[in-house]
């Protein structure tokens, strides 16, 4: 499958092939703005309490570790101790 559009990749789930993982679903692209390449997809971590509250990590997956993308699922084939990445945290701000 061809991917020409970030909205064809966000909707899919991403599987991890070296233990049948499923990481979750796409949410941000890590790319090179000056030869807009694609360097990572970014998965976010599991939920800490039913799935409700986000996790302290994400996922950061190299694009050649990207075996396969179908019409509905991306097969990966990582180490997750490897991907893992703190997520960043969002300055909050009162007034």
């Amino acid at each position: 499958m061809t991917v020409n559009k970030y909205s064809q990749l966000r909707c899919k789930e991403v599987v991890n092939i070296s233990d049948g993982n499923r990481l979750g679903y796409i949410s941000d692209l890590d790319v090179d703005v000056t030869c807009g390449k694609i360097l990572s997809v970014i998965v976010p971590g599991p939920g800490k309490l039913l799935g409700l509250f986000c996790s302290d990590y994400d996922y950061q997956i190299p694009w050649p570790c990207i075996r396969r993308i179908g019409d509905d699922i991306v097969l990966v084939d990582v180490c997750l101790a490897n991907v893992r990445r703190p997520r960043k945290k969002r300055m909050r701000t009162d007034n």
